[in-house]
């Protein structure tokens, strides 16, 4: 979840207690949103560590919403893109990420339909042959290891994690033996 940004000058200088707590509350929202996409969870999480009432909290989400400047949705499918393309997570790692953040089940399942099984599978072997290089001095069954545990921290199934290592070291046991038979010749 992204980190809770100090108070601003601008911040500390609107929670006197003459300053309107609508107003006090719109700031707070406008100064997160505009260093980045906040979800609605999110910015509920930082008003209520500012104390700002309930009602007034989400009668400015409520309007915040209504303007487009929070949307869930988006925010669900932004995240998805981002961290699925930086970080090669599944589906499921997406998905439990985005629950901690509070984004509802239905933008989630939304935001996971831009990821399929080809993409996820790609992703996975592009992770394992990026690895290969690290591990090619590590005996078989530690190559093997490391490579479906990576996956697994990533999210995908123990099934498709081994089914990706097989056929990368496969491919590439394969391609050794080719070139050794090559330069046998």
């Amino acid at each position: 979840m992204a980190q809770d940004l100090p108070a601003s000058a601008d911040e500390q200088s609107s929670v006197d207690a003459s300053v309107d707590p609508y107003e006090r509350a719109r700031t707070i929202c406008l100064t997160q949103l505009s260093f980045a996409p906040r979800s609605r969870a999110h910015l509920t999480s930082v008003l209520a560590k500012r104390n700002v009432p309930d009602d007034i909290s989400e009668a400015v989400l409520d309007r915040l919403t209504e303007v487009g400047l929070i949307d869930d949705a988006e925010y669900a499918a932004m995240w998805v893109r981002s961290r699925q393309r930086a970080k090669g997570l599944s589906r499921r790692a997406l998905r439990d990420e985005l629950l901690r953040n509070g984004i509802d089940r239905d933008h989630i399942d939304e935001a996971l339909t831009q990821i399929d099984d080809a993409d996820e599978l790609a992703t996975a072997r592009a992770l394992v042959e990026r690895k290969l290089g690290s591990v090619a001095s590590l005996e078989f069954p530690a190559q093997v290891r490391r490579l479906v545990g990576m996956l697994a921290r990533k999210g995908y199934s123990a099934q498709l994690a081994f089914d990706v290592v097989k056929q990368v070291l496969g491919a590439t046991a394969s391609a050794m033996t080719d070139h050794e038979q090559a330069s046998a010749s």
